[in-house]
Formats: C-alpha cells, sequence, structure tokens
C-alpha cells in the first residue's frame, strides 16, 4: 500500500479497504459516486469499519446536494443486505408499504391509518415505521391502540398472513445502522438516510406509498425504485409541504410502474372530495392523534381527517394495482371503513402482534 504522493504529507493516508478518502475525494471534486463506490462506502459504514468522521463527512458531503439514483440504489442495497427479515407467505411482489420519510409538518398518522384501510380493502401490507421527533410517529400510534410494536419476525409474518398487515419496527430490523447513528444524531441535519428507510422495507414489499419531505427528492427517488425492480411505487409531496397527499393543497405524485416513471399532480376535488384548512387535520399531540386514527378507522368521524385518509389510502390500493385510479381508490376505501374491514385489520393486528 502506498500513500498519495499528489498531496501533502500530512494529508496522506494509506489506501484500504475500509479507507473512505477515495470516496471524499471524489464527492469533493463535485463528482457524484457510482453503485459501486456508494456499496463500498456503506458497507463499510454499516459494518463499523470506519472513523466516525469520516462518516461524517462523506454524510455531509452528500447532504450538499440531491443524491443520485445511483448513490440511493448502492446504499439501499446495503440497507436491504444488512436488514432482519419478515419472511412469509405471502408474495413480495403483493406486499405494499406506506413509509414516509418525516421531516415534514405533522398532521395526523395519516399513512398509518391508509395502511390499515388498505389492510380492510384487500392489500397486504407491511408498515414500516419508526418513532417520531414529535413523540408521535407511527410506532407511538400503534402501540397506543394497543399494537406489539416490538413482536418478532415470526409475529410479524403471522400479523402479515392473517391480518393483512404487520408493523416493522425499523429499530428492531436494521441493527447494523447503530453504527452510523451517533454520527447522525451528532450532525442534527437530514441525510441521505432519511431517504433510505422507505427503500428497505424488511418483507421485501415489491409496492410502495412513500412520502418525501421534499418534493426535490421525487425523480431521484423514483429513479432508485426503478433502478431496483420496484414493481409500483407512488411517491408523493404536496404543495404545502407534506409528505403525504394533502387534502388542503395540490399534490405532485411520481410514479413507478412497468419500468416507466410518469408524473402528475392530483387535487382532492379530482377525486371527489373537499380542499380545507390543514389545521382541520392536524393533532394536537399523541392523545389527539390516536383519537384521529380511531374515529376515522371506526366511521365515527366523517370530516376532513376521514377524507385525507381515504385520499392517502386510495393511493395505496392504486400502488397495489387493486383499483383503476385514485377516485376508485376512494370508493373502495370508504366502503373499507364502512363495512367495518379497516376496524377488523386493526383488530386482527392487535389480536396476532400480542400472540404467543
Amino acid at each position: 500500500m502506498t500513500a498519495d504522493h499528489n498531496k501533502p504529507s500530512e494529508f496522506a493516508r494509506a489506501s484500504g479497504s475500509t479507507d473512505l478518502t477515495p470516496m471524499l475525494r471524489t464527492l469533493l471534486a463535485g463528482q457524484t459516486l457510482n453503485v459501486e463506490e456508494t456499496t463500498s462506502a456503506f458497507e463499510a459504514m454499516m459494518t463499523g469499519e470506519v472513523h466516525h468522521g469520516e462518516m461524517g463527512a462523506l454524510l455531509a458531503l452528500l447532504a450538499t446536494r440531491l443524491p443520485t439514483a445511483e448513490e440511493l440504489e448502492g446504499a439501499a442495497l446495503v440497507m436491504r443486505r444488512h436488514v432482519t427479515p419478515v419472511e412469509s407467505s405471502v408474495d413480495p411482489d403483493r406486499i405494499l408499504d406506506t413509509a414516509g420519510t418525516g421531516g415534514a409538518p405533522k398532521t395526523f398518522n395519516v399513512s398509518t391509518a391508509a395502511a390499515l384501510v388498505a389492510a380492510g380493502a384487500g392489500g397486504s401490507v407491511a408498515k414500516h415505521g419508526n418513532r417520531s421527533r414529535t413523540g408521535r410517529g407511527s410506532a407511538e400510534a400503534l402501540q397506543a391502540m394497543g399494537i406489539n410494536v416490538d413482536a418478532d419476525t415470526a409475529v410479524q409474518a403471522k400479523c402479515l398472513e392473517e391480518a393483512g398487515i404487520c408493523f416493522c419496527f425499523a429499530i428492531h430490523h436494521h441493527p447494523a445502522t447503530r453504527h452510523v447513528m451517533p454520527v447522525r444524531k451528532a450532525m442534527g441535519v437530514p441525510t441521505i438516510f432519511n431517504l433510505l428507510g422507505p427503500l428497505t422495507n424488511p418483507a421485501n414489499a415489491g409496492r410502495q406509498l412513500m412520502g418525501v419531505w421534499d418534493g426535490i427528492y421525487q425523480q431521484p427517488v423514483a429513479e432508485a425504485f426503478q433502478r431496483l425492480g420496484t414493481t409500483r411505487a407512488l411517491i408523493v409531496h404536496s404543495d404545502d409541504g407534506l409528505d403525504e397527499l394533502s387534502i388542503s393543497a395540490p399534490s405532485t405524485i411520481y410514479e413507478v410502474r412497468d419500468g416507466e416513471i410518469s408524473s402528475w399532480k392530483v387535487t382532492p376535488e379530482e377525486v371527489g372530495l373537499t380542499t380545507v384548512d390543514i389545521r382541520e387535520v392536524t393533532a394536537r399531540d399523541l392523545d389527539h392523534a390516536t383519537v384521529m386514527m380511531q374515529s376515522v378507522l371506526d366511521g365515527t368521524d366523517q370530516g376532513p381527517a376521514r377524507d385525507m385518509t381515504l385520499l392517502n389510502a386510495a393511493a395505496a390500493l392504486l400502488a397495489c394495482d387493486l383499483v383503476p385510479d385514485l377516485k376508485s381508490g376512494v370508493e373502495l376505501s370508504a366502503a373499507s371503513i364502512d363495512e367495518g374491514k379497516a376496524t377488523q385489520a386493526l383488530a386482527d393486528l392487535g389480536r396476532v402482534s400480542n400472540s404467543d
């Protein structure tokens, strides 16, 4: 191994398999990483074989611009290689995830409610989620409704098979990220890892409804899903800044289907719903968010929170190929609630997740 003689000696470093210096130099030169370079860098980080300073430098340099599809693909491939999987009898091509990136203004737990409605309508949902900086993420909300969010992978598989939905608590499925977590916390700003969770579903979900906190990420994420061979994915962001489809503003959808990417906008009125002020669907705290979810699912809430759930559940059902368009998805989602199927999915998830 020889040092780099093109640099002053105090910056020279012997190259090695766990040395991120070549990738750092590429990024410092304003260039991007290819899949192989990204895979090498993230494998080293996920196995704890590099110094925290190098990790922070690489993540910070990536955060100065949009990640490329190749960088997202390479990082996701490493995350998938290290994930603790959920192996069930359900064909992964049928499985849907409704994970979002977070980092957007919080309303209530729309993606979680939509996942339950979609399960009630016939979808197979492996809801990948975590705790939230707000204290009312999907894990907190489901736990408040009696779900065992810490169920092991065998129980999760049973939930998917018997209830049509399981919850994959991210902290239990990505043990290798422990090496990177101190760096991410110390940085205190979003990194590429904020985009990787939805790309690395533990049940290998072939279908995805993914919200992103900024619309600039929709195109590269769509291209990453395309490169990773996802069957169908909808990547969404609303004009009022949400990482989900909004009931208070138009939303943009990037769709990956049959290896092709398309995009379009949707308004609530186009699918038979009504635009309202975002404050009408914003929960004050975890208790309020839980009440809102339960009221939507049991049909007692017939207002904006229901409409927002219907809109996002419709997108989930479209990603599952269970409806031909969003308007039909809204109708099927309403039937899931009104016929008690959504609350049954919640009850079944609670029963099975708490079984031995």
